[in-house]
Parts: structure tokens; sequence; C-alpha cells
């Protein structure tokens, strides 16, 4: 069992941030609710709590059994440091004014290991409507800025620390310095935990689970599906069976290209032609739900017929990463539901499979990274995320072959641009929206009253946030002619510069 720290989840915004920045430093972490704390095994070497939107004077604020926690070295976050300050008898009251944005740390205690090689009037990030008015004797202030008093402090004779900011985010300058202070020189924990060292436990740990067993997966040409499969397929080799379903909503020439890279890396893998099955489905569907929910039956109802026509397989191989882990146990339970496609339920319990989810303790920029120490092709790892519908949700309204058709063609021409100006890589995720709009227009002496189409651009690092991505002027002038003098039916071309929040990345 690897070391790790555990962190603690009170509902913040930021906690899977803190689970990264720990990552970073090669050591490994786990996120769990406040209220569902597991067992402190040997390999837990230490404890952050994390920030939460509630105020610890509330009637039902969260709470934890600090108790628990006495043999390792605990660091309060936010929250997390309220909490701990406000159950051993020190104030917490309502900020004079709202602590938020950039503060400096105007004292800073060097000699407290937390804070060692932290430099006096660094910058850090404060986010909270509460803060720590007065600590016990028993605590002792180590940092505080000119508005905060009690910015950070450390309990005499305890290895617990607190602190009223928020190393995790890049707008605390030396926070990534601050947290391996507390997880490697205060907890003690090797940085072992490596790309290198993942694969291999991982197929030795693949190898002991699944024996001679078979697997069935679905792939979609997308990374984690394609580092999982490469994962399982290491260890138990032609025993991993993949199916590419082709469900009319993919991008141009995908399907074949997709085969055709599985094919050059090994796998064992079947394509499905099965567009007919899902377009039947999807008629005269408009409700964006009830059109993920169509794609989502099709998809599980033919992916199980096709695996039945495989002998005695016993598992069924999944993609999961972190973040999905961490979205189903949340501290409220699973969010609110704002799309449902970015996995296909209903398979585990349809199929009667044990599921093997190789990936499940990783963030998405970790599945790369392992994808590259697997030799994948960078041209799959670099790959932009496309939504599990596909085209089906960039197509508003219903669909149709012949909206499809459109649609592909103008993918086509943004994405092949984004490529040839050297523009993909430094774009998170790319894609076309066709519209219900019409717009009339001129070509040549006619009238033309025809379809408009919207390019999406972003930048991003995980998906949770992201920004338009500002593409220059004269290339989007170059995509917007071609598109509407290539694609017929389309007269019109507008760009979204949307940031996500308020909007999604898709627009449905």
């Amino acid at each position: 069992m690897p070391q790790q720290i555990l962190i603690l989840d009170f509902g913040s915004q930021y906690t899977q941030l803190i689970a990264r920045r720990v990552r970073e430093l090669n050591v490994y972490c786990e996120i769990h609710p406040f209220n569902k704390v597991p067992d402190l095994h040997p390999g837990i070497k230490g404890v952050i709590l994390s920030g939460s939107p509630c105020s610890v004077r509330d009637k039902n604020a969260p709470d934890v059994n600090m108790d628990l926690f006495k043999q390792v070295p605990v660091l309060g976050v936010c929250y997390g440091a309220q909490l701990i300050a406000h159950q051993s008898g020190g104030q917490v009251l309502p900020s004079h004014a709202r602590e938020y944005g950039r503060a400096k740390l105007t004292t800073v205690d060097h000699h407290n290991n937390l804070l060692k090689e932290i430099s006096l009037d660094t910058q850090v990030w404060m986010s909270h409507a509460d803060t720590i008015a007065a600590v016990p004797s028993n605590f002792e202030v180590i940092a505080s800025t000119p508005s905060v008093a009690i910015a950070a402090y450390k309990v005499k004779d305890q290895n617990v620390w607190g602190i009223q900011f928020h190393p995790e985010v890049t707008h605390t300058v030396e926070g990534k310095n601050l947290l391996r202070n507390f997880v490697v020189h205060i907890c003690g924990c090797a940085q072992d935990w490596t790309p290198d060292q993942f694969v291999e436990s991982t197929v030795e740990g693949l190898k002991k689970k699944l024996g001679n067993d078979k697997v069935v997966m679905a792939l979609s040409g997308g990374v984690d599906s394609t580092v999982a499969a490469t994962l399982i397929h290491k260890a138990i080799g032609k025993n991993l069976h993949c199916i590419f379903v082709d469900n009319g909503l993919l991008r141009k020439n995908e399907f074949m290209q997709v085969l055709d890279s599985y094919k050059d890396m090994g796998l064992n893998i079947k394509g499905v032609d099965a567009k007919d099955k899902f377009y039947t489905a999807l008629k005269g569907l408009t409700d964006p739900e009830a059109k993920r929910k169509a794609i989502g039956k099709t998809f599980i109802d033919v992916f199980d017929e096709e695996s039945h026509k495989i002998s005695d397989v016993k598992w069924l191989g999944q993609g999961t990463i972190y973040p999905d882990v961490i979205e189903s146990v949340s501290v409220n339970g699973p969010s609110v539901t704002i799309k449902s496609h970015h996995n296909v339920g209903g398979l585990p319990d349809k199929m009667k499979l044990k599921v093997v989810e190789p990936l499940n303790t990783l963030f998405k920029d970790e599945v790369r990274v392992v994808g590259k120490t697997l030799g994948i092709d960078p041209a799959i790892l670099g790959r932009h995320p496309f939504p599990g519908p596909g085209l089906g949700i960039r197509i508003l309204g219903d669909i149709t072959a012949d909206k499809v058709s459109i649609l592909q063609e103008v993918d086509h021409i943004f994405i092949s641009g984004l490529r040839q100006h050297g523009l993909y890589d430094k774009v998170w995720q790319a894609g076309a929206i066709l519209t219900p709009l019409q717009a009339v227009g001129v070509m040549g002496d006619e009238r033309t009253y025809e379809r408009v189409v919207s390019l999406r651009a972003v930048t991003s690092t995980d998906g949770m946030t992201a920004d338009w991505a500002h593409l220059p002027y004269e290339f989007l002038a170059e995509i917007s002619s071609d598109i509407i003098n290539k694609v017929k039916g389309v007269n019109r071309v507008v760009y979204d510069i949307s940031s996500k929040p308020p909007a999604t990345i898709e627009w449905e």
C-alpha cells in the first residue's frame, strides 16, 4: 500500500485542486467526504482538511472528530483551519469585509516547518466570509496579512496547522512550496508515486485480479478508454476484447481512423456500424436530455448484443477516472445532474459483469502522462475531449443523417484548420455546433436562406472551468470563408465567446 495523504472534503470547489497539487509532488492522495472518514491505515501519513462554502457557526455545519487524527500531522485549509480553531475554543466571526482575493503575508515565522523558505510579502489567495478572530492559548500565530491577523497558526505540542488562505491555487505564488513542506518534510512522504511505478504496479495488480478471465471493453478513441485498454492489454493480452461502436455521430472519417490506430497498437478490436439504429432511436427527439438518454440506451443495447457474441466474458473494462469517482461519493451525494453523458451508466447492471477500472485513481492530466509512459501515440493522447453522444449534442434540435453530414464537414474544416495553423494543441477543446437558426445570405446573384453554425474553442486544464480561446481574427476569417464556400446549406458562421461558468463548454 503506497504512502498517502488523506484529504477530507467539506465541499470546497478547490478540493480536487488540493489533490492535484499533492499528486504533482509525486505523492499519492485520496479525497473522502468529511462524513465518511476511512480507517487510518499505516500508509496514511497526514490529513488535509479542505475549505467549504459553509460557516462553522451554521447549525448544521460540516464537522469531524479531530481525535481520529491524533497519530498523524493535520493541515486545515480555510474552513478546515476555522473548524480546528472553533473546536478548540477559538473565536470564528464574520469578517468585517469579505476576505477574498490576493493578499500579502506581512509576517512569516520562518522557524516553523510549514513556512520554511516561504518569502515575506509572498502573495496568497483568500476566499472566506468568516475569519479566525482569536485562538486558544496553546495556539501560536505563524503568519498574518494586513487585514487577517491570524492567517496561519500551529497548535503547540501537536502536529496540527491551520491556514486561512488557499495554497492549492496558482494565485498563492508559493503554495506548492508550503504543501511540499507539509507533505514531504512534516508528514515524511517519499516522493515515489510516479507514472512508471503506477504502470508497473497496476499491470501486476490486473494480472492477479483478472488471471485468465476475459474482459470486454468499449473504446471511443479518447484518452481515458485508450489508456485503460492498453493497461489491461499489457496484463491479459488477447483476453481483452474491445468494441468500437459507430453511432453515426462521430467526426468525419473517425470510425475508420480510430480502428486503424487501435490495430496498430495490437489491440483486439471489433468495429460495429450501428448508425441506423441510433438514427431510428433519435428520430423526432429535440430535448437534449431525451437525446442523451436515447443515445445511451441504444449504445448499451448494441454493446450488450455484441458482447454476448464473445463466450465466457467475466469483466467489463471501463475508463473511469478519479473525478468520476469523487463525484459519485461527494459530500452531498452526486451533484445536480447538469449533463448525463459523461459516462454511459447502466452497462454493469445490465450485463451482470464485474467491473475493472484501472484509471479510477487518476486525474485526466495524470492519465495522459501514464499514456506517454506506455508509448501511446501522442496524436491520441493530445486528442481533444469529445462528448459520448458526439455530434448528437452539437446539433440543436432533432437529428437527421443530413444534418450530421453538414456538421461533420463544418467540424472537419475547423479542426483541420486548427491543426494546419499550429493552434490545435493550444486549445483544450474545439468543435462546431449546428444551430436551428437560418439566416438570409447572398451567394452570387441569388438570395439564400440557410443554416447558421457556431464555432466553439476553449482553453482549460480540466474542463471544470474554461475560457473561450482567443483565436486570431485572420484564422477565423479563413475558416468562416472555407465553411461557407464548401459546405452546402450553410451561409453564416459565428464564434462563441462565452466562458465556463456561466456557460458550459457544450451547448447541450
